[in-house]
C-alpha cells in the first residue's frame, strides 16, 4: 500500500482538525501553513533518497513535554515557558519525518486519571461523549482516537498512558521506565515517569516507540537495552491473570468482558495461570497513599503553594498532602516497594506476562465530579503498581461495556519485555503474531533441522526469547548430512557442490546465542553460514567425521523426515 504523501497528511490531519466538535483536546494547535512548511521538508528529504520511516505520519505532544517554539504549560498557565529545544523523544520523530500538529490537553502536572484536572477543560472520550477521555493524557488519547492524528505521545506514571487508551480505544504503549529519554519532560514522579505512545494499532506504536528507544549517552535517565532481552514472545506463553478476589471490584458486565479478553487470550494459544494480585495491588497504593508522593512535591509543590490562582483542586490537595511527607516514610515506603517487588517477581515467575483489566470502569462526567478523587483513586487500580514495580505494559482495547463505556486490558510484563508486550497484544488484536521489532540488540540464526517450527528442538528457540524471522535458503554450495542420536539433527556443511538448502532465520538476543551454543554437541557446530539471498548469518553448521550420511538430495530436513515417516 503506498504511503500518504507528507503534505497530503498534514492537510487531511487539519481538515479532520478542523470538522472536529473542539473538546479541549489542545492546548496549542500549530499553524497549518507551519506544519505544511515541515512536510514540505520532509517530501525534499523523501524526494533525496534519505530513509523516513515515519513519513507521512502526523502526531500529538502532550503538554508536559517540550517542543522548541511552542510553550511548555503542563495544563497549568502561570507555568507557560517557551523552550528553545525539544525533548529528545521529539526530535527523533521529526528526524524520522513525523510532522507535528501541536500539543495536548492533559490533567494538571500529569497529576491525575480522569481528563477533567485542567484549565484548558475537560476532556471527552473519543468514543462516549459523556464520559471522560482518562488522563493524565487525555488530549493524546483523544486525539488518537478522534483520528485527527496517526498517533501521540503522552506520558505515564501511574497509568495515564494506559487508562486513555482504553477510554477512546486505542493502543497505548507504556515502556519500561528508562528506555525512552526523560529530557525535556516536566517532572511528576522522577522516578518513576516515562514518556508513552498512542497509536490506532499496535504496529504503529511500535513503529514509533522503536524510533524513540535509542539510548541517549546525554541522559543519565536513559537505560539501554540488556544483552538478555527477549525478541518475541513465545508461540504458546504462559499469561497470568487475576484471581477472583482481585476483581470482585468489577462490575458483572465488566466482569463479563474481562472473562471474554481472557478467553480470547486462551483460544489464541496462551496457558492462563490464576495468581495473587495482592503485592501488586499493595504497592499500587504507595504512589499515591504512601511516601512515593513526596515527589510530586519536589516537581511541582513549590511552584502550586506559590502560584494557587490557576491551580486544579484535586492537585492542589494532593500536591499539599505530599508536601507533608516526612523523609522517614519515603525511605520506609521505598524499603517497603523492594519486598512487594520481590514478592511480585516470585508469583509471575514461570509466565510471560500479565493481563489486567486497564481500568475497573469508565466514568461520566457527573460521577467524576461527584467525587473527583474517590473515582480517580479507583481508575488506577490495575495501573499504578506497573511503573513502581519496573514493569512495561501495553494497554489494547477490548471492546464496549453496554451503560459502562469502554473497557480495555493491559499486557504487564517485566522491565525490558516490551517486545513480548507488544507481540501479545498483536495477537490479541488479530493484527499478526508478532509487531514490528523494536530493536533491541540480536544476533540472526539459520536453522535448517530439528529447531525449525513444528520440529522437536524448536522449543529451545521459544524458551530463549528467539523470534522467527522469514523462511530463508543456503546458497547452492551447501550440504546437509545427517547427525544421529536420541533426537536426529542434520549438520549444513559447505562443499565443492551441493544444494539449496531450506531453512528459518531465527532472531535471538546476545545472551541467549550464548545460552544456544553451549547447548550443541559436537560434531554440530555454530558457524558462518552464506544464505541465498548473497548475506551472511550464523547457523548450524559442523565438523562432519565422515561417517554422517549425505542427505542433500532429499531436500531439506522436512523432505527427509516425510522420507523416513519419522514422527515429529
Amino acid at each position: 500500500m503506498p504511503r500518504t504523501s507528507p503534505l497530503d497528511a498534514v492537510q487531511a490531519a487539519y481538515a479532520r482538525i478542523r470538522s472536529a466538535e473542539p473538546g479541549h483536546v489542545w492546548i496549542h494547535l500549530r499553524a497549518e501553513d507551519d506544519a505544511l512548511a515541515d512536510a514540505r521538508d520532509v517530501a525534499a528529504r523523501v524526494a533525496a533518497g534519505e530513509d523516513l520511516p515515519l513519513a507521512g505520519l502526523v502526531f500529538a505532544v502532550k503538554d508536559n513535554i517540550d517542543v522548541a517554539g511552542l510553550p511548555t504549560t503542563a495544563a497549568h498557565p502561570e507555568y507557560a515557558f517557551v523552550p528553545v529545544t525539544s525533548a529528545s523523544v521529539v526530535e527523533r520523530l521529526r528526524a524520522a519525518g513525523a510532522v507535528l500538529a501541536g500539543k495536548t490537553n492533559l490533567d494538571q502536572f500529569a497529576t491525575g486519571l480522569v481528563g477533567t484536572r485542567s484549565p484548558y477543560g475537560p476532556v471527552a472520550s473519543a468514543v462516549e461523549p459523556d464520559r471522560v477521555a482518562g488522563g493524565s493524557s487525555s488530549g493524546s488519547g483523544a486525539a488518537v482516537g478522534l483520528g485527527l492524528v496517526d498517533f501521540a505521545l503522552g506520558t505515564d506514571t501511574a497509568g495515564s498512558g494506559r487508562v486513555p487508551a482504553a477510554f477512546n480505544g486505542v493502543v497505548g504503549f507504556k515502556p519500561t521506565v528508562g528506555l525512552l529519554a526523560s529530557d525535556g519532560v516536566v517532572p511528576a514522579c522522577p522516578s518513576y515517569d516515562t514518556v508513552s505512545v498512542f497509536a490506532a494499532d499496535v504496529a504503529l506504536a511500535t513503529r514509533v516507540l522503536a524510533v524513540c528507544a535509542t539510548p541517549t549517552p546525554d541522559t543519565t535517565a536513559t537505560r539501554p537495552w540488556p544483552a538478555d532481552t527477549p525478541q518475541g514472545a513465545p508461540a504458546h506463553p504462559v499469561v497470568a491473570v487475576p484471581r477472583d478476589a482481585d476483581l470482585a471490584t468489577l462490575s458483572p458486565a465488566v466482569r463479563a468482558a474481562f472473562d471474554a479478553a481472557v478467553d480470547r487470550v486462551e483460544r489464541g494459544g496462551a496457558t492462563v495461570r490464576r495468581i495473587d494480585l495482592t503485592p501488586f495491588l499493595t504497592a499500587g497504593r504507595l504512589l499515591y497513599d504512601g511516601g512515593l508522593v513526596a515527589e510530586r512535591a519536589w516537581s511541582y509543590g513549590e511552584f502550586l503553594a506559590e502560584h494557587p490562582g490557576s491551580a486544579d483542586p484535586s492537585v492542589a490537595a494532593i500536591a499539599a498532602a505530599a508536601r507533608a511527607v516526612v523523609g522517614t516514610q519515603v525511605v520506609a515506603d521505598q524499603q517497603r516497594l523492594v519486598g512487594l517487588t520481590r514478592e511480585g517477581r516470585a508469583i509471575l515467575r514461570g509466565t510471560d506476562a500479565l493481563l489486567v483489566p486497564t481500568a475497573p470502569r469508565h466514568p461520566t462526567f457527573a460521577e467524576v465530579a461527584a467525587d473527583p478523587i474517590g473515582v480517580n483513586s479507583v481508575l488506577g487500580t490495575f495501573t499504578n503498581f506497573v511503573n513502581l514495580m519496573d514493569l512495561a505494559a501495553v494497554a489494547v482495547p477490548a471492546g464496549r461495556v453496554e451503560d459502562e463505556g469502554l473497557f480495555g486490558v493491559s499486557f504487564v510484563v517485566p522491565a525490558f519485555h516490551d517486545q513480548v508486550a507488544a507481540d501479545l497484544a498483536a495477537r490479541f488484536l488479530g493484527e499478526g503474531t508478532t509487531a514490528p521489532l523494536l530493536g533491541a540488540p540480536g544476533v540472526d540464526v539459520a536453522v535448517f533441522g530439528a529447531h525449525l517450527r513444528g520440529e522437536p528442538l524448536n522449543g529451545q528457540l521459544d524458551g530463549l526469547g528467539a523470534r522467527y524471522l522469514r523462511d530463508v535458503a543456503t546458497a547452492q554450495t551447501f550440504r546437509m548430512l545427517l547427525v544421529e542420536g536420541a533426537v536426529d539433527r542434520p549438520a549444513v556443511v559447505r562443499g565443492e557442490t551441493g544444494a539449496a538448502i531450506p531453512g528459518e532465520l531465527w532472531r535471538l538476543s546476545p545472551a541467549a546465542l550464548a545460552r544456544l551454543l553451549t547447548s550443541i554437541a559436537a560434531p554440530l557446530a555454530l558457524g558462518p553460514v552464506e544464505l541465498s539471498d548473497g548475506s551472511t548469518v550464523v547457523g548450524f553448521t559442523g565438523a562432519p567425521t565422515g561417517a554422517e550420511p549425505d542427505i542433500t538430495h532429499l531436500g531439506g530436513w522436512r523432505a527427509y523426515r516425510a522420507s523416513t515417516a519419522a514422527p515429529a
